[in-house]
């Protein structure tokens, strides 16, 4: 059963090498939200993603290298600025997110007078866990980014937001691209420009294709790269105050 939204939605999916579990994210959207439209950024994957998104016929805005999540969703945030769009609901390409749960990040904007809504794995929904140092540092980063934002945070590196009118005017021009940028640091400029932050809690699945992106290496130097991530976050001046005062 489709569920239809009040306002302008678009999905972006930013997807980078998702050719085996794309067709199903799209075929999923398409049977549970209705009213919604859906951009694919293919972010420089070198293989079939792009084709197989089209084959499905969803836009897709094909990107010459990879640039990462965050410069994935800065063309998100741009195109869906472009074409006037009130919400933008990013979505991961890998099916672990739940299209089902898309519905309640847009309400919630609604319901809470929210800007920027998060769906948060660690608030008592699923089992998602992470161990070790990845968990240390979730754990840590959203004790920080709770005080930053103003609102109790669990789970402050979750790709699965909402995003209304005035975060979609902040990031359009300058939505951080760098490592964690489009997590960690996109929260502190959000609450620098005094945009309302809030969490509802997802259950996150496993992966339907391709490999994921973090393995026991990667994992260990999570902790130091998200802790800089959110030192230079933090030491930079706030800006795209006023672009979002106007939206």
């Amino acid at each position: 059963m489709t569920v239809p939204l009040p306002r302008r939605v678009l999905v972006v999916i930013p997807a980078w090498n998702e050719q085996d579990a794309l067709p199903g994210v799209l075929a999923e959207v398409d049977e549970t939200v209705a009213n919604v439209d859906i951009l694919v950024v293919n972010d420089g994957s070198t293989d079939r993603t792009s084709e197989v998104a089209r084959r499905c016929g969803v836009p897709v805005l094909d990107l010459p290298i990879n640039l990462g999540v965050g410069g994935a969703m800065r063309a998100g945030f741009k195109y869906a600025q472009r074409h006037g769009y009130d919400v933008v609901v990013q979505l991961d390409a890998d099916g672990q997110h739940d299209p089902r749960d898309v519905p309640r990040l847009v309400d919630l904007l609604t319901q809470e007078d929210a800007d920027l809504v998060i769906g948060a794995r660690f608030a008592g929904r699923g089992n998602y866990t992470a161990r070790g140092p990845r968990r240390w540092a979730m754990r840590g980063l959203s004790w920080v980014l709770s005080r930053v934002t103003g609102t109790q945070l669990t789970d402050s590196t979750s790709g699965f937001k909402a995003a209304g009118p005035r975060a979609i005017a902040l990031f359009a021009p300058s939505y951080p691209a760098e490592y964690l940028g489009d997590t960690i640091e996109s929260l502190v400029i959000a609450a620098r420009a005094k945009l309302r932050v809030r969490q509802i809690p997802v259950e996150m699945r496993a992966r339907a294709g391709g490999s994921p992106s973090h393995n026991p290496v990667r994992a260990s130097l999570f902790l130091l790269r998200a802790v800089l991530a959110l030192l230079i976050a933090l030491s930079r001046p706030a800006t795209g105050a006023r672009l979002a005062e106007d939206a």
